[in-house]
């Protein structure tokens, strides 16, 4: 057999009259998905710059297998390649969806070079030459077979389990309802419909394509070469046992070939109006996702005249990219602890809300990725306030779990807080919180007590602890507002600085020079106050000598690690655990052992935010104590609800907690004691046990009081304590 007969014809059964017809709506389907990709551009050119080139060089270039094994601050081509984000938490959807996107990529790549072949490099031989001149013959052929069939039937595979996932098993994270209606009501139906037509269409192309190999295999009489495509040569048996001749073959083949055309055709120019425009824009989203930007937030929009977002002008193209690639998975919806708590926020909602608003404001692009409302929000409609509501906003705790769990690189938080700021501006928020931005304004704190308090609570320790702006020290202790003015927290801060004092640790702390960092009144969208605590206390710092700086609060430790150093002030950083965990593990802090099973909380601006995880287990397994964890634990932690400022708002309206939530979930796990490491959800907690009935049975604990209950006094000289990094 000649070389030249290993191939197959392109157009064979379908005669120049219909390889005309082809050629025509081939062009017509290129030109519509050209235009529907261009109106998508240009919105996102109606953004501002979003500084992310660096980040998407990195992606490709600089880091391209980062964050494949386990998520990091950005995304990379390895995580796009790998579908490495989808697969976490998830394994076999993320298997499934490789399966699908390489499917896709790999068979797309196989038409390309079809046409390379049949409509370049044949008709330049022609031109040339006089002659046809082709590659796609011989062993070119035989290894193209085998690729295309292999990752078509895993496409099919992978498409198949995620269609019987999505609409037999039915997870909860799929159901569209809302966290809240908006007025006058909503329909969903379309995205279900919208899915359908996604799934659907793009599996008919996916079978029609192997049902058309089979027949052309079978009408061929299986030339031995073609076992070469063993899927389309399993299907053309498949004929043969059935009954159906090599003639009716070839007609079922010219019918099969126009149907899957059509199909694909129709699927190339549908692809820019509907959820298929996620596979164009997810590939970028993650690789200029920077987990960074939640870390330290963007400052507000420049040059605009206002300090939040009130125009689509005011969003950057990632975050109107951000609105396209969201593929409505869930995950975000599932995890949120507003929403759990009844709340009317589900990151979920807020993207598609803003998505259709933006849509419609740039002409409406979508045809059914859209929900029918009763009431739209109209051209002059407010972004934040009727587009996405008051409330909704304000229920954000700002944990970041839906950037952290968002397989596509959506970065919500930042967005969430442009729009709040648009509505500290205008003055919409609860009285509770405007008390307590008075009070941080006035006083550098939320209670709204004199700066010469901050350090009532070391009055009642032996040793006065040394000022760090008159004497030079290793560590400056950043004690924060609650543990320094919350009457229930300051036996804790007291139990801290004496277990330092006898492990011989060299530290002070500010005194009244120290105000709020701003974290949570940044979270807020106080951009101007969070500036002014934030100066006032790079100046204190400066003025004070210390080597290192440790802090009792995670959400201080989020500013002063990640958002002072876009101001101009780096220090090194610790929370208290690292630091305390140095002291045990090192016999510097002498402990006994506890014996105690217990379970531990991991804050979202420790864990989440700063990646601290194991310092805390360190502490409690030096401790002898039986750590039970928590279901969700370490990053994949749950929010106490104190975050973003809520702590300073009402809760009333709230169907449950989430630092309820957290303890029953806690009381199902037979542990004696809830361990926690941070001020705030020491607040949380003790309250949420009363709360909740389980005050006689569960206690609450600062990981401290557990150190200093174990704590042997020191017989010997003690040593200067140094973190461990």
């Amino acid at each position: 057999m000649a070389d030249q007969s290993v191939t197959r014809p392109i157009f064979e059964g379908v005669g120049t009259p219909g390889e005309i017809i082809f050629y025509v709506l081939a062009t017509a389907s290129i030109a519509t998905f050209g235009y529907g990709v261009w109106r998508r551009v240009n919105k996102y050119r109606r953004g501002r710059p979003a500084g992310r080139g660096k980040t998407i060089r990195e992606a490709l270039f600089g880091h391209p297998f980062a964050g494949v094994r386990e998520r990091g601050d950005r995304g990379s081509a390895g995580v796009v390649a790998s579908n490495a984000s989808v697969a976490r938490g998830s394994p076999m959807v993320g298997l499934a969806h490789f399966g699908v996107f390489w499917g896709f990529i790999v068979l797309f790549m196989g038409t390309v070079i079809l046409t390379i072949d049949y409509d370049v490099v044949r008709l330049a031989g022609k031109a040339f030459t006089g002659h046809d001149i082709r590659f796609f013959h011989g062993w070119f052929y035989l290894i193209y077979s085998v690729v295309l069939d292999t990752v078509a039937l895993a496409a099919v595979l992978g498409l198949g389990y995620l269609i019987v996932r999505r609409w037999l098993l039915k997870p909860s994270r799929l159901d569209y309802t809302r966290a809240a209606e908006p007025d006058g009501g909503s329909d969903r139906s379309q995205f279900v419909r919208g899915d359908w037509l996604f799934a659907g269409g793009l599996g008919l192309i996916l079978l029609t394509g192997l049902l058309e190999e089979g027949a052309r295999i079978r009408a061929a009489d299986f030339p031995s070469f073609e076992v070469w495509s063993p899927v389309g040569w399993v299907i053309g048996r498949f004929y043969e046992v059935i009954g159906i001749s090599p003639s009716a073959s070839y007609t079922l083949h010219t019918v099969l070939w126009w149907v899957h055309a059509l199909l694909a055709l129709a699927f190339v120019a549908y692809l820019p109006y509907s959820k298929a425009m996620h596979m164009l824009a997810d590939g970028v989203d993650v690789l200029a996702h920077d987990r960074t930007a939640t870390l330290a937030l963007p400052g507000s929009a420049p040059d605009t005249g206002h300090a939040g977002y009130t125009t689509i002008e005011d969003f950057t193209w990632k975050e109107l990219l951000d609105l396209d690639a969201c593929t409505k998975c869930g995950r975000c919806h599932e995890v949120c602890p507003a929403r759990i708590a009844g709340a009317p926020l589900s990151p979920r909602d807020l993207i598609l809300d803003l998505r259709q608003w933006v849509d419609e404001s740039s002409g409406g692009i979508a045809v059914l990725d859209r929900e029918k409302r009763t009431v739209e929000p109209g051209a002059d409609a407010a972004i934040a306030g009727d587009v996405i509501k008051s409330r909704t906003l304000w229920s954000c705790t700002t944990c970041m779990a839906c950037v952290q769990t968002c397989p596509v690189g959506i970065e919500h938080v930042p967005t969430i807080v442009q729009l709040r700021r648009t509505l500290v501006e205008e003055g919409d928020m609860d009285n509770s919180l405007q008390q307590a931005l008075q009070n941080l304004a006035g006083q550098g704190n939320s209670f709204g007590k004199s700066a010469r308090m901050r350090s009532k609570w070391t009055k009642k320790l032996d040793t006065k602890i040394t000022d760090a702006r008159k004497e030079p020290v290793k560590y400056l202790w950043f004690v924060g507002d609650y543990a320094a003015y919350d009457d229930r927290l300051a036996d804790n801060s007291r139990l801290l600085a004496r277990l330092l004092t006898e492990a011989g640790v060299d530290f002070g702390i500010l005194y009244e020079a120290e105000w709020n960092s701003g974290n949570d009144v940044r979270r807020v969208g106080e951009e101007g106050l969070f500036e002014q605590l934030a100066e006032h206390n790079i100046e204190a710092l400066q003025q004070a000598q210390f080597e290192e700086i440790f802090t009792t609060d995670p959400h201080s430790l989020n500013a002063l690690r990640n958002e002072y150093p876009k101001l101009g002030a780096k220090f090194t950083v610790w929370h208290y655990t690292e630091l305390l965990a140095h002291l045990v593990e090192t016999g510097t802090l002498p402990v006994q052992q506890l014996g105690l099973r217990v379970t531990y909380h991991d804050p979202c601006y420790l864990a989440r935010y700063n990646g601290v995880t194991e310092a805390p287990r360190r502490i409690l397994s030096a401790l002898g104590c039986e750590l039970v964890e928590m279901p969700r634990n370490r990053t994949n932690t749950f929010c106490c609800g104190a975050g973003g400022g809520r702590i300073w708002m009402d809760d009333s309206f709230l169907s449950e907690r989430p630092s309820e939530n957290r303890i029953k979930e806690a009381a199902t796990l037979d542990v004696s004691h809830f361990v926690v490491s941070c001020p705030k959800d020491m607040t949380m907690y003790s309250d949420a046990v009363k709360t909740t009935g389980y005050a006689d049975t569960l206690t609450v604990l600062d990981i401290t009081q557990l150190v200093a209950m174990a704590a042997i006094p020191p017989e010997n000289e003690p040593l200067e304590a140094g973190v461990s990094g």
